[in-house]
């Protein structure tokens, strides 16, 4: 994989008239998993977007190895940097191994024919995912977990040295949301491919990202190890949540306990419980 520099400078970013993203500067560890996360709202997903040439920035600008990407070949871009949106929709119909092979797509000039590197690529990418027995399948005919595994097939295809995935667990069961997360840290360990992605969950994003960015209101509110990013008092801040911090007994990373209203007590019974049990 070769190395490429992704940030963002005083980037001011929103929809219309609605700014979400406020001088917002950002640096994407190279070679590394950075996952993002936050309250809703925050602006996760806009920088996300921004870091991806979806939406263009009011202020400010995202450069790519000291380039501005908004001034970047389309072709060019698309072939550095792959991106898997929130809940992508697939043409009706389409089978597995034709959306996969849509990865290709950058790869393809106006005149150039399918090569053998396209279907080297294609394989692969069903190989890495566990999709190839999938190849002949419609995709909307698949479960949730493996249409997602196929959309990600999908962007390894495209053999771009950085992606971006917009809550690639969302809608999974933990099982799939894990399966997910470890063919993502297969490939980042495997070829050096720098992934960032938003995630809700974070004991997950702490366990497997190297680098955490917290968002909060538009701003990044702390980034750096998860042992700098998850402390009581930046869940307290990005959050306004209660928590205790542990150490994750597999991983060893920090593990956030929430506490709410209601909480466990040695007893699990209530004071009324309690009474009636004693007077049987």
């Amino acid at each position: 994989m070769n190395r490429h520099s992704l940030r963002a400078e005083q980037i001011v970013a929103g929809y219309g008239e609605k700014r979400i993203l406020e001088n917002l500067s950002f640096e994407v560890p190279d070679g590394k998993i950075t996952a993002i996360v936050g309250a809703n709202a925050c602006g996760k997903s806009t920088l996300l977007r921004t870091l991806a040439r979806l939406l263009t920035p009011k202020h400010g600008e995202v450069l790519l190895d000291g380039k501005a990407i908004h001034k970047m070949p389309t072709r060019k871009l698309a072939q550095m940097l792959g991106l898997l949106p929130q809940s992508p929709l697939a043409p009706e119909g389409i089978t597995v191994a034709d959306l996969v092979s849509r990865g290709r797509h950058p790869h393809q000039g106006m005149f150039s024919r399918w090569t053998r590197q396209d279907d080297e690529a294609i394989a692969a990418a069903l190989d890495t995912t566990a999709t190839a027995e999938l190849a002949d399948r419609p995709v909307d005919e698949l479960s949730g977990g493996q249409r997602q595994r196929v959309w990600i097939a999908m962007v390894l295809a495209q053999q771009t040295d950085i992606l971006l995935l917009d809550e690639p667990t969302t809608f999974l069961d933990i099982s799939h949301q894990i399966e997910v997360l470890d063919i993502l840290t297969d490939l980042n360990r495997r070829n050096g491919t720098t992934i960032v992605m938003v995630l809700h969950d974070l004991n997950l994003a702490a366990r497997y990202g190297d680098h955490l960015v917290a968002m909060r209101a538009g701003a990044l509110h702390v980034a750096g190890a998860p042992e700098k990013v998850l402390s009581e008092a930046h869940i307290r801040d990005v959050f306004g949540l209660e928590s205790r911090i542990i150490t994750d007994p597999v991983s060893g990373r920090p593990m956030m306990l929430p506490i709410g209203r209601h909480r466990s007590t040695e007893n699990p019974f209530s004071s009324e419980e309690r009474r009636q049990r004693e007077d049987i």
